[in-house]
């Protein structure tokens, strides 16, 4: 992993929308979706809103994903979900019938550990985590010692005289993701490690608002947790999902491709299309997910892809496949 970049990107997702492609999304159509087809050799997508919402496919999806690896397309899922590890993220795939393996997923709880490894992070450090198993166990899988996560869910903090709340002073980072246990005990905890530990990182695996955990309805994303901790603090993290373009190095280790012959596809302006445009990629927006035709319209949006659809399998009908 020598080769890979040390840093992960600004920290602020909405700092950067100052520098994204300003001009008109074209809708895709069956000319563009050609020629689109046609200069890509890679595509990546997002999960939640785009191949599927909670546990329920999205229309047409596997049809689409058949179509583009018939003709030679690498498929590529970049999520910025961290509720799972690359393993559980492929069993969720083969569950709902998609083949798709374990190296052909880079999620930000992935992402999270490899930051702390191509940064020489202290073995016998320890990392306390706010979010689920998938942080837990990609820090484990990369040789980390974690604590809290699930294990945490149920313990409480109290206000006590002359009770002094203890925390593990070997904890060297603080890695903050999805985490719908989120409680005071986990803050606390995060919060003493930042401030009291010398030299302790803060990671934010993302810094998303809301996001499709179930398929009715969107939930608080990752950046609540993450903004929670920011204010205790009084410190910014380093992110380490989209927009950063920390993964795309590993993207580019891997398979050999040119950010120029890919295409980021997904649902979100402010994470998916701004890492697409940060990394030099082409970039599609669908409307499946987050983002709606007026957010896309709004004067005040500042990122624009380069082309916008309703929903990932309008590539196959638009191509007549």
């Amino acid at each position: 992993m020598e080769q890979v970049s040390m840093e992960a990107t600004n920290p602020n997702p909405s700092s950067m929308s100052g520098v994204a492609d300003a001009s008109a999304a074209e809708l895709l159509c069956c000319a563009n979706a050609r020629a689109l087809l046609d200069s890509v050799d890679a595509f990546l997508f997002d999960c939640d809103g785009v191949i599927w919402k909670g546990d329920k496919l999205i229309d047409g999806v596997p049809q689409t994903l058949d179509m583009l690896r018939s003709k030679g397309k690498k498929l590529v899922f970049v999520t910025n979900n961290s509720t799972k590890s690359r393993i559980q993220y492929a069993n969720k795939f083969q569950s709902l019938g998609l083949s798709v393996n374990q190296y052909e997923i880079f999620s930000s709880s992935f992402a999270a550990a490899m930051y702390l490894k191509v940064n020489q992070f202290p073995p016998h450090k320890k990392v306390y985590v706010i979010g689920g198993e998938g942080i837990v166990q990609e820090l484990q899988l990369a040789g980390f010692t974690a604590l809290g996560g699930p294990e945490d869910a149920e313990k409480r903090a109290q206000w006590k005289s002359n009770c002094l709340f203890e925390h593990d002073k070997y904890v060297g980072a603080v890695v903050v993701g999805l985490d719908p246990d989120i409680n005071y005990y986990k803050l606390q905890y995060a919060t003493l490690c930042i401030r009291e530990n010398p030299g302790c990182l803060f990671i934010a695996t993302n810094r998303d608002s809301v996001g499709h955990m179930t398929d009715l309805q969107e939930w608080p994303g990752a950046g609540c947790m993450v903004a929670a901790v920011c204010g205790s603090t009084e410190q910014e993290p380093i992110v380490v999902g989209k927009p950063s373009t920390f993964m795309m190095d590993f993207l580019l280790q891997k398979f050999n491709v040119s950010t120029s012959r890919m295409c980021i596809v997904g649902d979100r302006l402010d994470t998916d299309i701004l890492f697409g445009q940060n990394a030099g990629c082409k970039t599609l927006l669908v409307l499946s997910g987050v983002t709606t035709q007026s957010t896309l319209d709004d004067p005040s949006n500042s990122i624009k892809p380069d082309y916008y659809t309703n929903k990932v399998s309008d590539i196959l009908s638009l191509l007549g496949e």
